[in-house]
């Protein structure tokens, strides 16, 4: 089925597995409201939804996985100091209490506030021409809960050269298994179904034994994590550059300004 909202789940009965794309590619599977909240809704289904026993999230094509949440969508804001609305803490499978495992197949440039997504998968699989990157301090935004998330995953050093390094530099796919990010780059465009032979093999044992897994798994960490998460709203309210100053610097950056993939 395909959502009005640019969200396309399948699911297949006889596997066990489910694929959720990310079905926006004119907007390089960027994040609107509406896909969102449905992302949500998704998980939280496939909590009671016995057929599915892994999923398989990508995105559209071979341009993107995703680039976080569109710079169209207007996020309203409470005029406390102390509140802030981010509509993406709320997209990812373990934020909807979903421990069935989902594994990411990224096709493209994965930024910004795709790590939220990619933060919340099992593991990751990645095409040959995928590119990891986090423009926020470019556009005068604190990474926070990205940073925080790729903390998890990959060395303290590479985390902090992503975040502090902006839209100047791109990890490649190859750097990106070679820091654990990634746990296989695929060749040419097999990186889905790459992804769904793993989770039919995941599917294909007793899912007691495997969400209780991906829950023990997680538990190792979740401690720090929960801890670093609650920095996090504060951090982006010090150092977030107002609104306006945001939306400037996006509109002044470079077109086709050079960038280098290591």
């Amino acid at each position: 089925m395909t959502g009005a909202s640019g969200l396309r789940v399948e699911r297949d009965a006889a596997t066990g597995v489910a694929v959720v794309t990310l079905d926006r590619p004119e907007r390089h599977n960027a994040l609107d409201l509406a896909t969102a909240t449905e992302l949500g809704s998704c998980w939280r289904e496939f909590r009671y939804d016995n057929t599915v026993r892994a999923v398989v999230l990508t995105g559209a094509g071979e341009q993107a996985f995703c680039t976080g949440v569109d710079r169209a969508a207007e996020v309203p804001q409470p005029s406390s100091p102390y509140s802030i609305d981010d509509p993406l803490l709320t997209v990812g499978p373990k934020a909807n209490d979903l421990w069935k495992p989902v594994l990411a197949a990224v096709n493209g440039m994965a930024c910004g506030g795709a790590f939220y997504l990619i933060g919340e998968c099992e593991f990751v699989l990645a095409a040959e021409h995928a590119t990891f990157f986090d423009p926020h301090t470019t556009y005068g935004m604190v990474s926070a809960y990205e940073a925080v998330a790729m903390a998890q995953r990959m060395p303290f050093g590479e985390v902090a050269r992503m975040a502090l390094m902006g839209t100047a530099e791109r990890v490649s796919a190859r750097r990106a298994y070679e820091v654990g990010l990634v746990s296989e780059v695929v060749a040419g465009a097999g990186v889905r179904a790459a992804a769904v032979a793993a989770a039919e093999t995941v599917a294909s044992f007793p899912t007691a034994a495997v969400q209780g897994t991906v829950r023990a798994v997680w538990s190792a960490r979740e401690a720090a994590r929960a801890q670093a998460m609650a920095h996090a709203p504060h951090l982006i309210a010090l150092g977030n550059a107002p609104p306006a100053d945001q939306s400037a610097l996006f509109a002044s950056r470079e077109r086709g300004a050079p960038f280098r993939i290591r």
